[in-house]
Order: C-alpha cells, then structure tokens, then sequence
C-alpha cells in the first residue's frame, strides 16, 4: 500500500484499523461473473484496498449490458467483460493487484482459482455455474457470498465453509431449477448495484472476521421495499457438502 490516507474512512472504524487494513491487502478475492453483481461488487472491493482481486467472465460487452453494469462505458462494446473491468479498476487502485480471465470456467481452473481465494463472490447468472462454484468452495473449504437478482427481486446468501454446512446446495439442491434470465425477465439497474454492494459488504466483513450472516439468505422485494432474513438449515442429505461427501 502506498498510503493509507487513501483508506482513512475506514481505517478509523474500530472493526478494521490499521491491522485489519493489512489484513485485507493480503487477502485474495475471486469474482465469478462481471455482469451487474461483478461491476457493483468489484469496485467497493477494490476501494477498500483489497489486494489481489481474480475477475472472471468469458463475455463481451454488448449494448444492452450498460443499463446496470455501471464499469463499462458504451466505447467498451464488443470487449472482454473480464478485461474491461480489471482496467476500470485498476484506474481506480492501483494498489490492488487484478487478474482478468476471460475464457471459460473449466473446473481444473475454478479448482485453482478458488484454491487461491480467501473468499469467493458468486456474481453469476446461471444455476450451473453457481453449483460448480459451490461445490469448489466447499472442497476448498473456502467462504462464499452468492448474490442473484431479477425483476424487482434480490437475494443475497453467505456461506463460511471454513465452519462446514450449509452450502449452496442445501439451499437450492444439488441441481436447482431452471434459472430465469434477465433477458427474458428484465431487471432493474440499481437492484443489482444493490445486491452487488451487499455482496461486496459480506465479503470484506468475511475477510476481516467480523459477523457477515453466515448460513442467512437475506432475500429484497424492492416493489414493496420489504426485506426478509432466514436461516438456512443443513441438508444432512447434501450430496456436496454432507459428511461422507465433501471432498
């Protein structure tokens, strides 16, 4: 870090100071997806003065991205999601030390990537991509902060897997239904700068080991402004993270 000054609204508050300032500059984030969460998430990552921060997405840009995914400017269309973001950010901090990838999720990859993580950010669109992370996270015993949003509704769930179960499988089993896009569904651009803040929120409170609801989904009906917080209650029948099958 080349001056703390840059975090003085932060480093003043008594649940981070000065060692847990240090704390997050050693810290490893990953980013699964650079879409309306990732844009919203990374950034408050970054300004807090995360120290190395793994941005993955294997999208362009296109048009109709920039309602709500607020790093990219419209002369980003037709580039790397991925690389589009870690240049926003790096204009930002440049103390932070980002990794873009661009190409696909193949599990040799997401294996390392969360290996190498002291907390993931699940800021994908797709039930697939959400279990394989999961499961990751659980082999690797590594936290997870999974967010979703669609329409005028958002979710955001934490896992400590450092602590064991429950994981994302025990909340929407180990397949989940078929996932609604916002191409069909439609969103509205601050819901996710919402949920992405919160997951952002969850994650360095993780990283500094303070209290960030862990085994919560904390679910925002932004029609009714009503929010709802419920536990989450291990599946003793999870086929991830169960005892006999976590890897």
């Amino acid at each position: 870090m080349n001056d703390l000054t840059r975090y003085a609204r932060q480093i003043v508050l008594p649940q981070v100071g000065v060692n847990g300032q240090h704390l997050l500059y050693d810290s490893t984030a990953l980013v699964i997806g650079c879409g309306g969460l990732g844009c919203a998430a990374a950034p408050y990552l970054v300004g807090a003065g995360i120290g190395r921060l793994l941005l993955v997405d294997r999208d362009r840009i296109e048009l109709s991205n920039l309602q709500r995914q607020v790093l990219f400017r419209t002369a980003d269309l037709g580039r790397e999601k991925a690389v589009a973001a870690a240049a926003a950010l790096r204009a930002l901090n440049p103390d932070s030390r980002i990794e873009a990838h661009a190409g696909g999720l193949e599990p040799a990859r997401l294996t390392q990537w969360v290996a190498d993580a002291d907390v993931v950010l699940d800021c994908s669109d797709n039930f697939p991509t959400r279990h394989a992370v999961n499961a990751a996270c659980v082999a690797a015993k590594t936290p997870l902060v999974s967010g979703a949003a669609l329409r005028l509704e958002g979710q955001l769930a934490v896992f400590d897997l450092r602590r064991g179960p429950p994981c994302y499988a025990c909340l929407f089993g180990a397949e989940g239904p078929a996932a609604e896009r916002c191409e069909e569904s439609g969103v509205l651009g601050p819901l996710v700068g919402v949920v992405g803040a919160l997951q952002a929120l969850a994650a360095l409170q993780l990283l500094l080991g303070l209290s960030a609801g862990a085994g919560t989904l904390v679910t925002w009906d932004a029609a009714a402004g009503a929010w709802r917080r419920l536990s989450i209650t291990a599946d003793p029948r999870c086929p991830v993270c169960a005892a006999g099958n976590a890897r």
